[in-house]
């Protein structure tokens, strides 16, 4: 009597546990969160000096914080956050795992966890000391809602580059570019201190984000002609993201104007739309981007034409990056 087939069948080997997949992810967003932070936390983390202390002190008796919450730092806190939740997000579109959405959920909360602890921690000890009124108080909730605002942005960056297309990750790129070099200069000053920094490294990083977004634009090419929208996005944010930048630096570090928001709004609108304008020094940056994305298409061109066995490749094929990865891994 033969024995059945399932009984000869040999067994197929299994994938990883779920639970194993589930504590990868949390820890991987765990790590990523504290990458974020990582130039901050290297500086010792002490609380910038603040207007509305209740206490004279020198800088080096300020609390510790795991955020730098000021006025002056708002961009910092930007970059800072948004950094954690893209390297996350850019690890899970890499590791691409077999249950693909439990670990993007456990990576998110792993993320999320990092920061929501350094946030409250850190406005526990800002609320601890600063002074008592009205000034005081709108200080703190314009802070904490610029945090919220920075951890939201850092939930945007961890969808766009965790997808599975070209599309998304490409647009996610083009939103961090910016604050990811600054995050990277946050790490050449909190290591070697601000007055310490090579001239040529400013200079170098100036063009670093159009570098990012030629090469993120060539890697997603134009077909299907929908990602077209994509490279319109990614140059706009090339555009857009310094000139931002800029401005909130300028108007929040200006002390003759604190609490006087009228003339700050007036102020951020010059100082943006001259930041913007022809003269602002964003259209060479425009351009490097553009013209590394064109010829990073030159090159895939040409690559795909001598490919032997394959003389005619349409980058929007169904094996194409979006769809390719679907088919690489099965949905949990």
């Amino acid at each position: 009597m033969s024995l059945p087939d399932q009984a000869t069948r040999p067994l197929e080997p299994a994938g990883p546990a779920p639970g194993r997949e589930a504590a990868l992810g949390w820890l991987l967003g765990i790590l990523a969160g504290l990458l974020g932070l990582g130039p901050w936390l290297i500086t010792g983390s002490q609380l910038p000096l603040q207007n509305l202390w209740g206490t004279e002190v020198l800088p080096e008796q300020m609390p510790v914080s795991l955020l730098p919450l000021s006025q002056y730092e708002l961009t910092a806190l930007v970059v800072l956050l948004t950094t954690g939740g893209a390297a996350a997000g850019l690890a899970v579109r890499i590791w691409n795992p077999a249950r693909r959405r439990l670990v993007t959920w456990c990576a998110a909360a792993g993320v999320l966890a990092v920061q929501f602890t350094a946030a409250v921690q850190s406005f526990t000890v800002l609320d601890g000391g600063l002074t008592d009124g009205t000034m005081a108080g709108l200080y703190f909730a314009g802070l904490l809602g610029g945090v919220i605002a920075c951890i939201a942005a850092s939930l945007v960056a961890f969808v766009l580059l965790a997808s599975r297309r070209r599309a998304l990750v490409a647009l996610g790129a083009g939103l961090m570019a910016v604050p990811l070099t600054s995050w990277a200069m946050e790490w050449v000053v909190g290591s070697v201190g601000q007055t310490n920094i090579p001239v040529l490294v400013p200079s170098v990083a100036r063009w670093v984000p159009a570098i990012l977004v030629g090469c993120a634009l060539a890697w997603c090419g134009l077909r299907p002609a929908r990602r077209a929208v994509v490279w319109l996005a990614d140059l706009a944010l090339l555009w857009v993201v310094p000139a931002l930048f800029i401005s909130v630096n300028y108007v929040l570090g200006t002390r003759a104007l604190a609490g006087d928001l009228k003339e700050m709004l007036l102020m951020s609108r010059q100082i943006l739309a001259a930041t913007l304008g022809p003269d602002g020094g964003a259209l060479p940056t425009v351009l490097l981007a553009l013209a590394i994305a064109m010829a990073g298409l030159g090159i895939r061109s040409v690559a795909a034409r001598r490919r032997p066995g394959n003389p005619s490749v349409n980058e929007a094929g169904p094996q194409s990056g979006d769809q390719a990865g679907t088919q690489a891994s099965p949905t949990p």
